[in-house]
């Protein structure tokens, strides 16, 4: 490795000016030609600086530690990565990835791991809103969860961990906003009973919609998938599409673009054309499934980025002193845009 002592040494000049060169305090204290001699030996010969050495003297490594359980391996999420990242390098820091790969056996020692190199903060990601137990960690470490919550916390005051989770409950209510705005009141909803937390949000969202615009929650449009897979959604869509005109809804939300699509294929099977026969609006807006159906989805975005971008911010808030290491923890949650496409249009035969 390229040293300070081995550029004096090439240009002649003591490692002190090299160092007021490097750092761009050499104005008026070392000759401008021996400066200048200096600089091109380091851009030649790829001089990068010691952050070993500079860690010792301020304690930082510039470092941001993060743990996985498969957000590094799933498509779906690994926009998370994507905007921590930039956000970590941006402010000069550098991300260090571990994914356990789902194993939460796993977590434990990568944390450790994580810590024995002194990482100067620490995220926990989850690859979809779960809750998260907050690693065991030195109080002078902050902790951020991405897409996961303490347990029992909901962004009130004493939730024990700073986190970010997508506003599900608003995104799903601007779905069926966006569905009653184009004259649907009879609207189908498609839960999953796998993520009971997004269930519960999501279906919250759903029903605060439907009640602020004067309709009632109807049981019989209300069906739930095992699963957010498409092959999943099959029998749930066939048992709330295949019935008589006035009793079929005449628009659906979907609990997730797999889901939608599942919707897609049953109605086609039914010889119910999208939107003209039916309007459907999904979530999660999965970059593989949304634009390729035919027509488009309309969706709901997870703005998985962003909350990756967020969480680095925030633990360099703690890192950096713009939030004081003891202040409370808070819950953020980011808000998911409707994007809109061509699978929603007035129902046929408005009511």
């Amino acid at each position: 490795m390229l040293t300070m002592k081995d550029i004096a040494a090439q240009a002649g000049v003591s490692v002190s000016s090299v160092s007021l060169v490097l750092n761009d305090r050499d104005t008026g204290r070392v000759n401008p030609e021996s400066a200048r001699r200096i600089r091109e030996l380091a851009e030649t010969f790829g001089y990068v600086p010691n952050h070993l050495a500079r860690s010792l003297k301020s304690k930082q490594t510039q470092t941001i530690g993060l743990v996985s359980d498969r957000v590094a391996t799933v498509p779906f999420s690994s926009a998370m990565l994507a905007g921590a990242q930039e956000a970590a390098w941006r402010s000069g820091y550098v991300l260090m990835l571990v994914d356990t790969g789902g194993n939460e056996e796993m977590q434990t020692t990568a944390v450790q791991s994580l810590l024995q190199r002194n990482v100067d903060g620490l995220i926990v990601a989850a690859t979809y809103h779960r809750t998260v137990e907050p690693p065991k960690v030195p109080s002078t470490t902050p902790v951020v969860l991405l897409d996961g919550r303490p347990e029992g916390a909901d962004g009130d005051p004493g939730t024990t961990a700073d986190f970010v989770v997508p506003d599900e409950e608003r995104g799903a209510y601007d779905a069926v906003r966006h569905l009653i705005d184009a004259g649907h009141r009879r609207i189908g909803f498609c839960t999953v009973a796998a993520y009971p937390i997004a269930d519960a949000l999501r279906t919250r969202g759903y029903r605060r919609a439907l009640a602020e615009a004067g309709l009632a929650a109807d049981p019989a449009l209300m069906v739930t998938a095992v699963d957010a897979a498409t092959a999943c959604a099959i029998d749930p869509a066939r048992a709330l599409l295949d019935r008589p005109g006035t009793e079929r809804p005449t628009a659906v939300f979907c609990f997730g673009d797999q889901i939608a699509m599942g919707f897609y294929q049953v109605a086609r099977s039914l010889g119910l054309r999208v939107p003209t026969d039916l309007s459907i609006v999904g979530f999660d807006n999965q970059e593989f499934v949304a634009e390729a159906l035919d027509p488009g989805l309309t969706t709901v975005q997870l703005p998985h980025r962003a909350m990756g971008e967020w969480a680095v911010d925030r633990v360099l808030q703690r890192i950096d002193g713009r939030t004081a290491p003891r202040a409370e923890p808070i819950g953020h949650r980011m808000h998911c845009p409707i994007v809109v496409r061509s699978s929603v249009a007035p129902p046929r035969d408005p009511p």
